[in-house]
């Protein structure tokens, strides 16, 4: 009952929202937004083009599945040691300057996995990849926090967040065309694939660092009044978050629920990046030809972009976040386990099951992000959110490794998918145990009511 009326004031504020409200959070999606989304978009394409390029350099360089899903996953191991690190250094640095940073070295670091030769320069490539890209996404988590109150911010993930679903729609047919650059220079294809795919972050670096605004103090291109109404409206939301609970940065590592959501979050990464890094190897494997492997692999995240759009909407208009990501990670869990089920014989119903698994491993993530953020404030926000990607991030080096050995010994992609339906039945499980706090959804409300009182002053 409680629910259903903190719901029902939610969706009512929609329709009370100020002038000043719609005016600054509409210039404030258009300036920043772009930016972010560009900048993650050149990330995961530099983090799962290895799959596209599996589907030569593989065999170029001899190496077997397991290999192959092992030093993919590799990357995390990097992401993992210096996550937390990263991202303490951009909330006492900025945005702007760190974030310029992480874009030039993970894109010449890209650039270079064009000329591994064996099995330990790809491993070595990989960590290095993680090491320089680590604290991006949790970068941009925090900054958002610092620019959209929260009755926008679940939304404003799901863009953020779309523009990884983008650069894997976008990747594979682009990758496929890049392997066709087959010595050009006397270079493999998969070798211009990764050095072509290498230069769009590097000139994101100088962009981010033109364009990016680290605060709303500093927002020169936002009207005073714009300015003073946002910066208040961000004030007054992280007191109520401090009156309900302030948390160190230790207590925040030490924090029970954290850690569920941690582990929810590694069961989301072992399932998505197994998907991810072998889905094109899966498609060949459904008997379609080389031309058409980048198109078909294309087909779940269009499908996924529309999802977790519409999805991250539904959650902050009704201010829901427990099982909206409860129920997307079962999705996946069914549409996986499914595939295993049809099974080879019968492409075309494996493909939408694949689309279905897609949808529901994208939607969840821009709407579980709203919980660690309801909890937490500063440092100890920027420290959490790290945590949780870091630790998280381990399941992409955990999901690979295990679908590639399993596929190695069975000769067959079953067994692997019905390892990857496990970790999204495992986020379902973790989200829910860690519960829904009240509290939180209540002063989301009152934030609501108290942002329209500052903007009638």
């Amino acid at each position: 009952m409680h629910e259903e009326e903190e719901t029902n004031v939610d969706a009512s504020t929609l329709l009370e929202i100020e002038p000043i409200e719609r005016e600054t959070i509409k210039r404030v999606t258009w300036r920043l937004m772009p930016l972010l989304m560009v900048g993650y978009f050149c990330a995961y394409l530099d983090r799962s083009n290895v799959g596209m390029a599996a589907t030569t350099m593989v065999k170029y360089l001899g190496f077997t599945n397991a290999v192959f899903g092992f030093g993919a996953g590799l990357f995390f191991l990097g992401y993992f040691v210096a996550e937390i690190p990263s991202n303490l250094i951009l909330n006492k640095m900025g945005a702007r300057r760190w974030i310029a940073r992480i874009l030039l070295t993970w894109g010449i670091i890209a650039a270079l996995t064009g000329f591994v030769w064996n099995e330990w320069s790809f491993y070595g490539n990989r960590v290095l990849l993680g090491l320089a890209e680590a604290g991006f996404y949790p970068g941009v988590l925090l900054y958002l926090t610092w620019w959209f109150p929260s009755y926008y911010r679940t939304r404003m993930m799901g863009i953020f967040q779309s523009a990884s679903v983008i650069s894997l729609f976008v990747g594979p047919p682009v990758g496929g065309l890049l392997l066709q650059l087959q010595g050009l220079l006397g270079l493999e294809g998969w070798q211009w694939l990764f050095i072509i795919e290498g230069l769009p972050p590097i000139i994101m670096c100088v962009v981010t660092w033109k364009l990016l605004t680290d605060r709303p103090v500093d927002a020169a291109w936002l009207r005073p009044e714009q300015r003073t109404w946002l910066q208040e409206r961000l004030d007054s939301e992280r007191a109520q978050k401090e009156a309900v609970r302030t948390y160190s940065l230790g207590q925040a590592f030490g924090n029970p629920k954290l850690w569920l959501l941690t582990l929810a979050y590694v069961g989301q990464n072992g399932s998505a990046y197994g998907l991810v890094f072998f889905l094109p190897l899966i498609v060949k494997g459904l008997g379609i030809s080389t031309d058409w492997i980048g198109l078909v692999s294309a087909l779940p995240y269009l499908c996924a972009f529309v999802a977790m759009i519409y999805w991250g909407y539904h959650s902050d208009l009704h201010g829901e976040r427990t099982w909206h990501v409860a129920g997307a990670a079962l999705v996946a869990a069914a549409g996986l386990a499914a595939c295993v089920l049809i099974g080879v014989g019968h492409p075309v119903i494996t493909m939408i099951a694949l689309c279905i698994a897609m949808m529901g491993q994208q939607s969840l993530v821009p709407t579980f992000w709203s919980l660690p953020s309801a909890m937490l404030t500063g440092v100890a926000l920027a420290g959490g959110l790290a945590m949780i990607n870091a630790i998280g991030n381990l399941g992409g080096w955990l999901g690979p490794s295990v679908y590639g050995l399993v596929k190695d010994a069975t000769g067959s992609a079953d067994l692997g998918l019905l390892f990857l339906a496990v970790g999204p039945l495992i986020t379902a499980i973790a989200v829910v145990v860690a519960g829904h706090d009240r509290r939180l959804e209540r002063m989301k409300v009152r934030s609501s009511t108290n942002a329209r009182e500052l903007s009638a002053r």
